[in-house]
């Protein structure tokens, strides 16, 4: 949508999502919410995990319905992306097959399976299609 200099389309516009937040806040639906230390802000990555200990685990079993993954600089919140479960999984396989999203391992004793998933892949218009 382009801007619209009358204010009231605009704010129209907004409130359908400022409701449709609230919704989702104040819903009983569930939501998974991973914090990112600062640093993505140097690599532009941020990890998300599948696999740990050769059994499925974060984005691979979560039941939520929302991803939130926080991001942090120096233990400050300083923002976060968020989706619905379903297209974060969509998004990460095909991130993955075209090399984009790389495998790394981490966490605890080095047993967490992991994709590097850039920042700015996230939003790709071709997911939005």
């Amino acid at each position: 949508m382009s801007y619209n200099p009358n204010f009231d389309i605009d704010l129209e516009f907004g409130q359908v999502y400022e409701e449709k937040i609230k919704k989702l806040l104040e819903s009983k639906g569930r939501i998974e919410v991973k914090t990112e230390r600062d640093t993505w802000l140097k690599t532009g990555n941020i990890a998300i995990e599948y696999r740990c200990r050769g059994k499925k685990s974060g984005i691979a079993r979560t039941k939520a319905d929302w991803w939130f993954h926080v991001l942090t600089i120096d233990g400050i919140m300083v923002g976060m992306v968020c989706f619905p479960v379903s297209k974060l999984r969509l998004i990460m396989r095909a991130l993955k097959d075209k090399g984009v999203a790389r495998k790394v391992m981490g966490g605890d004793d080095n047993a967490s399976e992991m994709l590097l998933v850039p920042l700015k892949e996230l939003y790709s218009q071709e997911f939005y299609k």
